[in-house]
């Protein structure tokens, strides 16, 4: 009978194994590269949409009850449910996940960013309107700049969890780090799956760090606010 090596942590088949990630780098580095993307990709396509539905149920207050009961039906769903709903539709495919992802983003964004809005105080508004404000100017220069920090407290809460949710689209393999972890539970390659959840936690904390100081560095008001 022969055992593994003391310094094969490999073969031991250890949770933290040097020897995964010097051997494994290639692997984990196109794991990121898409997590990344796939996460990437749909926040963006969220935030485009999600938008122009906060100023249309601002601007018509019966639009905003539909538009928040949709969107939190929409994250109700399971993730499974969710993907195979959409399955007939994309296939097996980058796409599939992305759909998935963006739906469970709206609610998140949607729900913040008509919530920074409404926060724009009405004399606000009207102050600039007297000094001949169109509706788009005052959109685009007061009412948003205003919404800005709760538009960017749902965009880092849909990001963070656009991070964790992409692991799920391993099931049609387009998962990112989880399709590591996914192989890894099915074959107890126990360094492949504590490596590639650490890594998405790394990346979760990473994104929330930067969406916080682009916050910072776009919208120095609030940070006089903060202080005063």
């Amino acid at each position: 009978m022969t055992t593994a090596p003391p310094d094969d942590c490999l073969a031991r088949n250890d949770w933290i194994c040097g020897a995964y990630l010097a051997t494994r780098r290639h692997i984990l580095l196109d794991a990121v590269v898409q997590h990344l993307e796939l996460t990437t990709v749909s926040v963006v396509v969220a935030l485009v949409i999600a938008v122009p539905m906060a100023v249309l149920a601002r601007r018509w207050g019966w639009a905003a009850g539909p538009v928040l009961a949709v969107t939190t039906i929409l994250y109700t769903i399971p993730s499974l449910a969710m993907f195979s709903l959409l399955l007939p539709v994309y296939g097996l495919s980058a796409p599939l996940v992305v759909a998935g992802l963006v739906l469970y983003s709206l609610t998140l964004l949607v729900r913040n960013i008509l919530a920074g809005l409404r926060a724009v105080p009405e004399e606000t508004r009207q102050a600039a309107r007297g000094l001949g404000y169109g509706p788009i100017r005052l959109l685009l220069t007061v009412e948003l700049p205003l919404a800005l920090p709760a538009a960017m407290a749902g965009l880092r809460i849909a990001t963070v969890s656009a991070v964790s949710l992409v692991t799920v689209g391993a099931i049609v393999g387009f998962g990112g780090l989880g399709n590591l972890i996914y192989s890894g539970m099915n074959t107890y390659f126990k360094a492949q799956v504590l490596t590639a959840s650490v890594l998405c936690v790394v990346i979760a904390v990473a994104a929330d760090l930067l969406l916080l100081g682009v916050q910072w560095l776009i919208a120095p008001w609030a940070r006089r606010a903060a202080r005063t």
